[in-house]
């Protein structure tokens, strides 16, 4: 089956649950409340395009090249962006429900993370150095042998991250979400 090539169209209400999206590559497209969920992206490139109120919910995404793509408002709950084309992956979250998603192991610096659900995603062995995580709330996500340096977590909360086995030199936090920091010393802060 040959692969499409689309640039600048915008796809809107479209459900590709039931019918598949066109295997190719996307360029400088947008995608407006469409559904995904359960669909298969596996080995499509997504260049500088956006999702915009869109359910992508356990698609699958083996090899899927996301470059310089945006997501706005959309329900992404379980997607394993660990199975991603990891050559240029560059992603932005604003406003997503990232419940139970996997970044395991990817390069994501200077991602940005704005208004998110982020209950109990997978950071582990994620380089989120100079992230920004706004206003996300982190409860039960697990960060571990995580590079944060540099990232920004100071108006996100619920977050307990371990700095033995964290590198997180640098990164801000706030006063109130440092207790996070110290919850596996088994000590009382007032």
């Amino acid at each position: 089956m040959p692969k499409v090539y689309i640039e600048d169209q915008v796809f809107e209400k479209k459900n590709y649950s039931l019918e598949a999206l066109p295997k190719g590559e996307y360029e400088n497209c947008r995608f407006v409340n469409c559904s995904f969920a359960n669909s298969d992206l596996s080995e499509n490139i997504f260049l500088e395009c956006e999702f915009d109120q869109c359910d992508l919910s356990l698609a699958k995404l083996n090899y899927t090249a996301l470059r310089d793509v945006v997501f706005k408002t959309c329900k992404m709950l379980g997607l394993g962006f660990q199975d991603c084309n990891q050559l240029l992956l560059s992603v932005q979250f604003n406003d997503c429900q990232l419940k139970l998603a996997s970044f395991y192991k990817l390069k994501l610096k200077a991602t940005k993370f704005i208004n998110c659900n982020l209950q109990e995603v997978d950071f582990s062995e994620t380089d989120l150095s100079g992230s920004t995580m706004d206003n996300c709330d982190l409860s039960r996500a697990v960060f571990e042998y995580t590079n944060i340096e540099k990232a920004d977590l100071r108006s996100s909360f619920n977050y307990l991250i371990n700095p033995e086995i964290n590198k997180i030199k640098k990164a801000k936090f706030s006063l109130q979400g440092a207790v996070g920091l110290l919850s596996q010393y088994d000590i009382e802060i007032e």
